[in-house]
C-alpha cells in the first residue's frame, strides 16, 4: 500500500510504500494492549455480568473493530464469542449519546481508570 504523507525529517511530503506486516509489526503493541485491558476486564467483572458476556461474547465497536481478524484474534485469546457491531464507527458516538440524554442511566455507570492503568 502506498501511504502518503510528510517526511518528519526533511519536512516535505513522500509517499512510501508499506507491506502487511509492516502494519501488523506497528499495530502489535496496541494490539496487545488492547487485548490485556480486555482480560483485565474480564477478570474484574462481576458474576452476574460474567454469565452474560459468555452467553452473548464481545462485541467489538469503534475504528478498531475495523481491523482485519481483529475478532477472531480476540475470540482465541478470550475463548468468548466475538462479533462486530452493525456500523462499529457510529455505534460509539449513538451509544455515547444515549447515555448523555439519560442521566440516571449515566449515574449508574462507574467509571473506573484503573481497569486501563493496570493498578
Amino acid at each position: 500500500m502506498d501511504v502518503r504523507g510528510r517526511n518528519l525529517i526533511e519536512g516535505i511530503p513522500k509517499t512510501i510504500t508499506m507491506t502487511d506486516e509492516e502494519i501488523r509489526e506497528a499495530l502489535s503493541d496496541s494490539i496487545a494492549t488492547i487485548i490485556n485491558a480486555v482480560r483485565v476486564a474480564l477478570e474484574r467483572t462481576p458474576p452476574e455480568l460474567s454469565a452474560d458476556i459468555v452467553e452473548r461474547g464481545i462485541v467489538l465497536t469503534g475504528g478498531g473493530a475495523l481491523l482485519k481478524n481483529f475478532d477472531k484474534r480476540l475470540m482465541i485469546e478470550t475463548g468468548l464469542p466475538v462479533v462486530i457491531a452493525d456500523d462499529p464507527l457510529s455505534s460509539v458516538v449513538l451509544g455515547t449519546g444515549k447515555m448523555l440524554s439519560d442521566f440516571e442511566l449515566l449515574k449508574r455507570v462507574k467509571w473506573d481508570n484503573s481497569l486501563m492503568t493496570g493498578s
